[in-house]
């Protein structure tokens, strides 16, 4: 070997990736139907590759599945990162032939993902049709821990919750509105000043992050009113409030004023100053953005920026 080479891998992507989907599933059983291969060719992999790399990967618990290390966490971030990179360079020296191809995988915080995906996934099939786009729906935690794990490739998220090392770009600012019963008082009003809701009940989204968010608007106003529900559930917090079980405070506003209980809300503008919650497409800074996950993002960007 000439002076100054670095030794060369003595394992293999397949190794890899056999890893990763042990990983992913908790699992070799379970590994080994999703790549439909036999369990033991999985298991082999494994301990191949930790014999090959000199650190143990997984924590076997018999009955319960595997657990990675903590050396098992740090491959498995640049594992996907190496895997995906090996797929760029297999469709660059095919040329690009038909177009962008393979996985892109996609995190969406959960309350979004009926305004946002629908119209993302049927342009992404139109614009890119061999892509292949798959969702992982989290609250702010979930989506934060798969961008560090390279579980998705980027995130449609609300800017809560993110942590350091996380880029974000904005695409929207959208400011927060009360909701109230179609047949309540004030429903006629087309705004209001939350002040003016403070001896009724509220009824709180309640998701980590959003939960404190939508609280922290409320008492800013000086009104602390008593929390009747909570909810996690988006449509849940509609229904309640539909129903005349209190107010709530909310960002995204659906196409219909009706809800799943067959009553309807009304959407009231708030008149006093409270900052807008920005929507941003999230990524792990310093990580390689494929082609195919910046061609879903710029189509993100392109259908979610206000016209």
């Amino acid at each position: 070997m000439a002076a100054g080479m670095p030794e060369p891998a003595r394992f293999t992507l397949t190794q890899l990736r056999y890893f990763v989907v042990a990983a992913e599933a908790g699992s070799m059983t379970a590994a080994a139907e999703r790549l439909l291969i036999a369990q033991s060719a999985v298991s082999t992999a494994v301990s191949n590759l930790e014999h090959e790399l000199g650190v143990q990967l997984f924590i076997r618990r018999k009955g319960k599945g595997l657990v990675a290390t903590a050396a098992g966490e740090r491959l498995l971030l640049q594992a996907r990162e190496l895997l995906t990179h090996a797929s760029d360079v297999a469709a660059e020296a095919r040329g690009g032939e038909g177009g962008l191809t393979g996985p892109v995988r996609l995190g969406c915080f959960v309350t979004l993902s009926p305004f946002v995906l629908p119209g993302l996934l049927a342009a992404a099939a139109e614009r890119h049709p061999h892509l292949r786009v798959e969702v992982v729906e989290g609250e702010a935690d979930e989506l934060d821990r798969a961008l560090r794990t390279g579980r998705i490739d980027f995130a449609i998220t609300y800017d809560l919750g993110l942590g350091l090392g996380i880029v974000r770009e904005t695409v929207a600012s959208l400011p927060a509105h009360a909701l109230v019963a179609a047949d309540h008082p004030l429903a006629r009003r087309g705004s209001i000043d939350l002040a003016e809701l403070a001896h009724e009940p509220f009824v709180l989204l309640d998701l980590p992050h959003s939960r404190d968010y939508f609280w922290s608007l409320v008492t800013a106003t000086g009104i602390i009113p008593a929390i009747r529900h909570r909810s996690h559930n988006y449509e849940a917090v509609r229904s309640l409030v539909a129903l005349g079980h209190g107010f709530s405070v909310l960002h995204q506003r659906p196409a219909t004023d009706d809800t799943y209980s067959g009553a309807r809300v009304s959407v009231l503008a708030l008149t006093n100053e409270h900052p807008p919650l920005d929507l941003v497409l999230a990524r792990m800074d310093g990580v390689r953005q494929t082609a195919r996950a910046t061609a879903v993002m710029d189509l993100a960007h392109e259908l979610l920026a206000p016209a």
